[in-house]
């Protein structure tokens, strides 16, 4: 198997839900373990941009998204806010790799500045600190000259910035094509196997005449 098994999923408050709910959603197809965490903020977003509801209580999202998502029993583990007992609260018990998507701006500086007031800022900051994968997708336009010196920030730290911004090289035909790219350079960086983008120069043929 190539990436990593155990993957820590944060949403948080930006736009983009779909992302997120894609990338849970392939990660499940490709039989990783996910410690999902999301926030308030990014239930609200997700109920004015999807059909989908979740429930209040981590319990009740766990189950859903089981469900939602076709997973095996115990393949999403659902974590509250300051639930500080969590594997992905302590680098002894994280997952190799963790990716927060959509990341809000707020998320972002939380984040950069170590704060730890919640779960998701936690997690973020035992990848960082334990030198492990951290992916951050933020989706805002246009960035400030605060933005932009936290994800510069970041990126000195080892995090990935990943912004949503999909291209159009592969001609896509549907709003799912738009997700599915930003997704699939998720799962690149990820080193996760995906068959939605091919890599750039994959189907080249021929050369300079």
């Amino acid at each position: 198997m190539s990436g990593p098994d155990r993957i820590t999923l944060a949403m948080t408050g930006a736009s983009g839900a779909q992302y997120g709910l894609r990338l849970l959603d392939c990660l499940i197809r490709e039989d990783r373990e996910v410690h999902f965490l999301i926030s308030k903020a990014a239930q609200l977003v997700m109920s004015t941009e999807t059909d989908v509801l979740l429930p209040a209580k981590p319990q009740g999202i766990q189950a859903f998204l089981t469900e939602y998502t076709g997973a095996a029993a115990g393949q999403i583990r659902v974590y509250g806010k300051e639930d500080w007992m969590s594997p992905v609260a302590s680098g002894s018990g994280a997952p190799a790799a963790m990716v927060v998507v959509p990341c809000s701006t707020g998320t972002l500086s939380a984040i950069a500045t170590g704060a730890c007031n919640n779960l998701i800022e936690r997690a973020a900051d035992v990848t960082l600190k334990e030198r492990r994968q951290l992916v951050l997708v933020p989706r805002e336009a246009p960035f400030s000259s605060i933005h932009l010196e936290n994800m510069l920030k970041l990126s000195n730290m080892g995090a990935v910035i990943l912004p949503a911004a999909p291209g159009f090289y592969h001609q896509p035909q549907t709003i799912d094509d738009l997700i599915d790219f930003v997704v699939a350079r998720i799962l690149n960086v990820l080193n996760i196997p995906q068959d939605m983008l091919p890599r750039w120069g994959e189907h080249h043929i021929g050369g300079e005449e």
